[in-house]
């Protein structure tokens, strides 16, 4: 699946329809905390910081829109994650946050239609307000749902899905497809959804700083930063990017590799003894070098804290951040580059399990990272084959905070690069020269893969904006 913006998203013309939760039930005191990273959005968003920061989803379902079985799904689907059902209201002066939580069934759908045909640009310009509107953390639903149908109400109609990222990451956003064409179908033809049980993120809250007791843990993970820090501070992307605007950001969708090209860059990686994530950094160390004459390879990478069985399925923000760095000498092959990736991986995972803004108290300074590669291995997630099928993409919002952000997601049909940078010509020029020179470097190592970074893994020079 492909993360792009909603302006890259093919938007018919057509009827949209809004399907806005409403409360029927009663709002219970609910005495769980939020999460570590929920809290510090609360507070940066309340501070003008990382507002409308939602991730989406669009995707088709084939055969005309019946409303009455999508709002029997859309009700299923909140009922089976308790976290669309609470909400949590910070309080400015004390840095209080309270948490209310509705009861399953006490939730009802409200449909709002336009009952006329819009034009592509109308639907764009409607939706993306309406996702801006109400993908709030400071407001409930802190997510929203539409439908389009296209004129003449032929062929399969478009679901639209956003939310606020505190009760969301990436990998949340790819199971969103799955689970409401499931709930539907099963509400439309009475096939059964066959679902995953699934925990709730709103548990996960409390069991997070159960665990955070582990002082040594705590106190190893801030040594970890400490020292990848040092003197320079954050990671930085390898080429100038020149200045960065508070709003103005470019975007930025590939494929990388097909299915087969996927398969023997992964059997690369194994031969070198390396997983796939691995061998992701080796390649990207390998442009460091040959198109910065970076010496070594520095990055903030997320990991996933889905640390049990029941998180696996359910919504919500699970995401620490680990600095990854390593020596790249001009004598390395890929094999070598790989092997210290790996080597890096796992020294500094155990950072990933303590809450970012924790690592930045201890430190004494707020910590934002500025160049961060994603990566996630989407291959089985349930019905990933399908994606093409259904038109499915996820999306994000315009909300900006890193310098250059990558993801790189494996799926059924090969391997896809995302990029999001500062809106000006150096970035761009940056930016495209560093993927063009990925592009390369990844089919060399399949080839080649005993290559020295000496010997170029790639042909691109980059002369535009050094």
């Amino acid at each position: 699946m492909e993360f792009t913006e909603l302006a890259d998203y093919a938007i018919p013309a057509g009827a949209l329809v809004e399907w806005l939760p409403c409360a029927t039930g009663p709002w219970v005191p609910d005495p769980r905390p939020v999460s570590y990273i929920h809290e510090a959005h609360l507070s940066r968003s309340a501070a003008g910081a990382g507002d409308k920061s939602w991730l989406g989803t669009a995707f088709e379902i084939s055969g005309p829109l019946d409303v009455d079985a999508f709002r029997v799904a859309l009700g299923r689907w909140i009922d089976r994650h308790e976290v669309l059902r609470s909400h949590t209201v910070l309080e400015p002066s004390s840095g209080e946050i309270t948490r209310h939580t509705v009861p399953i069934g006490g939730i009802d759908i409200g449909v709002v239609s336009h009952g006329y045909d819009a034009s592509s640009q109308d639907n764009f310009d409607h939706l993306h307000r309406l996702f801006d509107d109400y993908a709030s953390p400071h407001s409930w639903p802190s997510y929203v749902f539409a439908t389009l149908t296209p004129r003449g109400g032929d062929g399969p109609f478009t679901v639209f899905f956003a939310a606020d990222h505190s009760i969301i990451d990436g990998f949340s956003i790819v199971l969103v497809a799955h689970e409401i064409g499931a709930l539907y179908r099963e509400a439309s033809t009475g096939s059964a959804a066959n679902l995953f049980p699934v925990g709730s993120y709103v548990d996960f809250g409390a069991v997070e700083r159960e665990q955070m007791a582990d002082m040594e843990a705590e106190k190893a993970a801030v040594e970890i930063w400490r020292k990848a820090l040092g003197t320079d501070g954050l990671p930085q992307f390898p080429l100038p990017i020149g200045e960065r605007g508070t709003d103005s950001q470019n975007g930025l969708s590939t494929w990388l590799l097909d299915a087969d090209q996927s398969k023997a860059f992964s059997s690369t990686c194994a031969a070198a003894g390396v997983g796939y994530f691995a061998g992701l950094l080796g390649g990207l160390a390998a442009v460091g070098r040959e198109v910065a004459a970076a010496d070594r390879f520095e990055v903030v990478t997320p990991v996933h804290t889905r640390s049990a069985q029941e998180w696996a399925g359910a919504l919500g923000w699970f995401v620490g951040l680990c600095p990854v760095e390593f020596a790249v000498g001009s004598d390395c092959s890929f094999g070598d580059l790989a092997s210290r990736a790996a080597e890096s991986i796992a020294a500094v995972k155990p950072a990933a399990a303590v809450p970012f803004d924790r690592i930045g108290e201890h430190l004494g300074t707020p910590i934002r990272p500025r160049f961060v590669v994603s990566y996630m291995d989407v291959r089985f997630v349930p019905e990933a084959a399908q994606w093409p099928e259904w038109n499915a993409r996820a999306l994000r919002s315009k909300a900006y905070t890193h310098d250059v952000y990558i993801w790189i997601n494996r799926t059924p049909h090969g391997l896809n690069l995302a990029v999001r940078y500062p809106g000006n010509e150096t970035a761009n020029a940056a930016v495209h020269a560093y993927v063009a020179a990925l592009r390369r470097t990844i089919d060399d190592i399949v080839t080649e893969p005993d290559k020295h970074t000496s010997d170029s893994y790639s042909s691109v020079v980059f002369e535009t904006v050094s």
